[in-house]
């Protein structure tokens, strides 16, 4: 449910329709009128068992340490003895579906059910007034490991088997109590202070409960002569594919912008295109799209190309062809103006509302989708509806287009979509209960 325990960084108009909508499944009080705030749902009761209703009685909030998806973390302190935690305040109004409240509701029990441990983040209290969920917990000052991994640029085989063995102790300690995280990755380590502290494990947004006697005899393990042989290298380039094809709204509209070009603008582009296309047979296969692009100054790694190559290619024949080559060109070049973006916008604003809606968004991905695929529809919802009401305006649609891709993101939907489905999977063997427990 988003870094929760950091301390803090050093770094409307009116909305009308003349006609009447189809109830939009990622907005709950989904209208054309005035965009106020959506409602709490009357009733909603989030946790099973909260410490009390009232936060106020026993913290104070300080100043702001994050946001993430549903809410936001704040400084706490308890004034009866002074002590400083971190208190993430989750807006009901964020918990839109079931799926939404359950996650939160999994995420406490989760963190109520694991001991202490030092490299994992504690749980002192939950609370749950009228508006929101507060989890009160351990402060975390020394940030991310992310950042620490960026600020070092390298660490030495020693160093980086510290930080790994404290990773599989966190993981062994969760298994044995039958917790699978499902979520780890650096920015999801947090360092208790700045100094050589211990690092703890943080958001079990993403995580379940599972039987661990039963792992061991699971056939991915058992049977290993009949699993597939796939190498490490091979496992991450497909999660990284994953990525570059993850924003589909995205890389439709370049495409759209590549057709809108100027006989000038792509002048130098088709130019570039014939000269890498050395067999000149209107396609680049990806030695001729890497040499050519060494020509240019290019240095990216192999695999970066492939990826990048990969989710230009369109068709899917391992080639690209001149409009392919275009699309992937307006992208590495930052081509795109407002005029363009607004030309972009207007392809997917089919009925002129001024909003991308849920129905035109899966009409014009409907030959980027394999069948009736949700969990990409709401991705894209999730990532790019900032002020959620459920439908992407103009303004969400020109900074999506304008900023790069925010890899912390893109990684949580990927871990959300790709964990739903291994869970499913795993609770047709019986591996995974179906309950939370």
């Amino acid at each position: 449910m988003g870094n929760c325990c950091a301390a803090p960084s050093t770094e409307g108009s009116g909305k009308t329709r003349p006609k009447k909508q189809k109830e939009n499944p990622y907005n709950v009080a989904y209208n054309r009128g005035a965009a106020p705030p959506a409602p709490v749902r009357p009733g909603l009761v989030v946790l099973r068992d909260p410490t009390g209703r009232d936060l106020g009685a026993e913290y104070e909030l300080g100043g702001e340490l994050g946001r993430g998806e549903f809410g936001v973390t704040y400084l706490c302190t308890e004034p009866a003895t002074g002590a400083r935690y971190a208190c993430k305040s989750i807006s009901k109004r964020k918990l839109r579906t079931p799926v939404d409240v359950e996650d939160v509701r999994r995420e406490v029990d989760i963190m109520r059910h694991m001991p202490p441990h030092p490299n994992i983040v504690s749980l002192r209290a939950a609370y749950e007034d009228r508006d929101a969920v507060h989890l009160v917990m351990e402060l975390c000052e020394g940030g991310e490991l992310f950042d620490r991994i960026v600020a070092r640029g390298h660490y030495t085989e020693r160093a980086a088997a510290a930080v790994m063995r404290t990773i599989v102790e966190v993981v062994q300690k969760c298994h044995r109590h039958g917790v699978m995280h499902r979520d780890l990755k650096p920015e999801n380590f947090l360092y208790a202070s700045k100094d050589s502290s211990p690092l703890k494990a943080i958001d079990f947004g993403l995580s379940v409960f599972f039987r661990p006697v039963e792992w061991a005899e699971h056939p991915w393990l058992h049977d290993s002569k009949n699993t597939p042989d796939v190498s490490l290298g091979d496992t991450v380039r497909a999660r990284l594919q994953q990525f570059a094809a993850m924003n589909k709204l995205k890389k439709k509209a370049l495409r759209v912008i590549a057709e809108h070009l100027s006989a000038e603008e792509v002048a130098d582009i088709k130019q570039m295109f014939d000269k890498m296309d050395v067999n000149k047979n209107g396609k680049l296969t990806f030695e001729e799209f890497k040499a050519g692009l060494r020509k240019l100054g290019n240095q990216m790694h192999d695999s970066d190309l492939q990826i990048l190559m990969d989710a230009a290619d369109v068709d899917r024949n391992g080639t690209l062809d001149y409009e392919e080559f275009v699309t992937v060109s307006v992208h590495v070049r930052k081509i795109g103006n407002d005029e363009h973006i607004q030309k972009a916008f207007a392809y997917f604003d089919r009925n002129k509302s001024g909003y991308i809606e849920i129905e035109e968004l899966r009409e014009a991905l409907a030959d980027e989708l394999d069948g009736s695929d949700e969990d990409i529809i709401g991705g894209i919802i999730r990532d790019v509806d900032t002020d959620k009401d459920g439908k992407i305006g103009y303004d969400e649609f020109a900074a999506m287009m304008k900023a790069g891709t925010d890899w912390r993101k893109a990684s949580r939907q990927y871990s959300r979509q790709r964990f739903s489905n291994l869970s499913l999977k795993l609770q047709k063997d019986g591996s995974l209960g179906a309950d939370t427990r």
